[in-house]
């Protein structure tokens, strides 16, 4: 479903020349759960930028469903954006002032869909993450967990193939990083959306159908005890 291919990214010139992704491979299949780990720094936010049509690659190729890009620039896969990507970060990034319902909405209405089958996806998206009873709620009457479901509502309403989740239980309590991830797996099992999840915790990384691990501007597949060191620590 996407497909990454020999990614390349680096910042600056000359001496100061820094490359960041040295020729990433990956592949992420309809319905999977990808947990991306990596030490700070090491360009986990700079490969989810490119793959979400944020950042232009210096080389090589991004297919994703009917999408090919990767060193296109932004301005001309809008496209993607609207349609093939949906953006869940740590912060939660709704409008304090609108319902959660209205947020959800707002943001389909940003992308050209009239108000009407905006308000009804929206409803939609909301009942699907299990909040149904809270549309007319503001976030400050929310839970952070409840707020992170008004985001995953948000990127699951354009009926976008892929989420794309950066740290997203960052700033939520264990359980409440436990139930986003249940989410996660539901909506995987049962809607087939792919989501690739960047994430600093062990334990929600290693409950992903498959493990990776960014380092020295590469990816490869990974699980716990190479991902933090533990092998080289003990040899």
């Amino acid at each position: 479903m996407l497909s990454v291919e020999d990614l390349r990214k680096g910042f600056g010139s000359g001496r100061r020349r820094l490359e960041v992704l040295k020729g990433i491979n990956l592949k992420v299949e309809k319905g999977e759960l990808v947990s991306l780990m990596g030490p700070s720094g090491c360009g986990k936010s700079t490969l989810l930028n490119i793959i979400g049509g944020l950042l232009e690659a210096d080389s090589g190729r991004i297919s994703l469903e009917n999408f090919d890009y990767g060193t296109k620039s932004p301005n001309k896969v809008v496209d993607v954006r609207r349609n093939g990507v949906g953006w869940i970060f740590q912060d939660f990034h709704l409008v304090e002032r609108l319902s959660a319902l209205d947020n959800v909405a707002f943001s389909l209405e940003l992308s050209g869909m009239s108000a009407k089958e905006a308000e009804d996806r929206a409803w939609t998206a909301l009942e699907r993450v299990g909040l149904g009873d809270r549309m007319e709620f503001i976030p400050d009457q929310l839970s952070g967990g409840q707020q992170q479901r008004v985001a995953v509502a948000r990127a699951i309403s354009g009926s976008r193939p892929l989420i794309l989740a950066d740290e997203p239980t960052g700033n939520l309590d264990v359980k409440s990083g436990e139930e986003i991830l249940d989410l996660f797996q539901d909506l995987c099992k049962n809607d087939g959306i792919s989501v690739l999840m960047v994430t600093h915790d062990p334990v929600l990384a290693s409950r992903a159908d498959r493990m990776l691990l960014l380092k020295d501007g590469v990816t490869a597949a990974s699980d716990i005890r190479s991902a933090w060191g533990i092998e080289e620590l003990e040899s």
